[in-house]
């Protein structure tokens, strides 16, 4: 037995566990600080992933043994972890884990939940996306300068139709690009994924030696891949501020359009957790408007 130790978060007694156990080989970042990571980051990790049903990619022996990903919140979870339903399976609805307090986030960091993954719908209602995402996605030689290069044309074509979007890091090699919408019962994941590709389409016609949509894998070597499946009434994407299994405990980080712009020009884009929380306790949440800005997609031509 690692060691253990037993704390109390929003009036609830947890019970940690194996907290010496190192997660990450290379850089020697045990479970004690995984946990500690997703404590202090959880006040602002809630505003985007506490109203969603939360699915967990456990690494129980580290990132270097197999993983598994859990939509089914566990039975054995505490009665104050709270489920919501979420598209289900072959078997009907899954009660997915709602992490929606402090305490919550650390008792899933505590299953060696090293990956948090997220809906672009809100638990109150998994019909009606909240945001698009564009999933950014490399194919080598290609790598985040290129995926930086496309962000830009991206942000650009979405503000030349008056929409606002963000930027974060996967956490692994790419970027992605969000478009908040928040507009309640307005959209459909169909909707949104019809218009992410439309988007894509439209750069790749203009940039083809450059960009790919069709997802292919033969078809995406030197190429930045942009990924609007994600949008899928069924897709998760790893949810900003979630630490990655990697190498090193890097995180899927929001960025600056000015940290984009110098990606795109050679500099490195890439965050560990302890980045991360400086970086918030500097400057804040740079994805605060995910969670609150209010648009509209533009009608279908459809």
């Amino acid at each position: 037995m690692g060691r253990s130790s037993t704390v109390s978060i929003d009036g609830h007694t947890l019970g940690l566990s194996n907290l010496d156990k190192v997660l990450y080989p290379e850089s020697g970042f045990t479970k004690g600080e995984v946990i500690d990571y997703y404590a202090r980051i959880a006040p602002v990790l809630l505003a985007h992933l506490g109203d969603r049903g939360i699915t967990l990619r456990r690494y129980p022996n580290g990132v270097d043994a197999s993983s598994f990903f859990e939509k089914r919140c566990p039975s054995h979870r505490p009665p104050w972890v709270a489920v919501a339903d979420g598209p289900g399976d072959s078997g009907g609805a899954i009660g997915y884990c709602r992490l929606d307090s402090v305490a919550a986030i650390v008792w899933a960091a505590n299953l060696a939940a090293i990956e948090l993954h997220a809906p672009m719908a809100r638990a109150d209602d998994i019909e009606a996306p909240q945001m698009v995402v564009f999933d950014l996605d490399p194919g080598a030689p290609a790598a985040m300068t290129e995926c930086a290069e496309i962000g830009l044309l991206l942000r650009d074509v979405l503000a030349g139709i008056g929409l606002t979007c963000l930027a974060k890091t996967s956490g692994s090699k790419g970027l992605q690009v969000y478009v908040p919408l928040n507009a309640g019962p307005a959209h459909t994941h169909t909707g949104a994924a019809d218009f992410a590709l439309a988007v894509g389409q439209a750069i790749e016609r203009g940039h083809p030696d450059q960009v790919v949509t069709n997802m292919k894998k033969d078809l995406r070597t030197g190429k930045v891949l942009i990924d609007w499946s994600q949008n899928s009434r069924h897709k998760t994407t790893v949810c900003v501020y979630s630490l990655r299994a990697r190498p090193r405990p890097t995180v899927s980080a929001p960025v600056t359009w000015d940290e984009v712009e110098a990606a795109a020009g050679g500099e490195p884009l890439s965050f560990e957790g302890s980045d991360v929380l400086e970086r918030v306790s500097e400057d804040g949440d740079l994805f605060a408007e995910a969670a609150t800005l209010v648009q509209h997609l533009p009608p279908s031509r459809a």
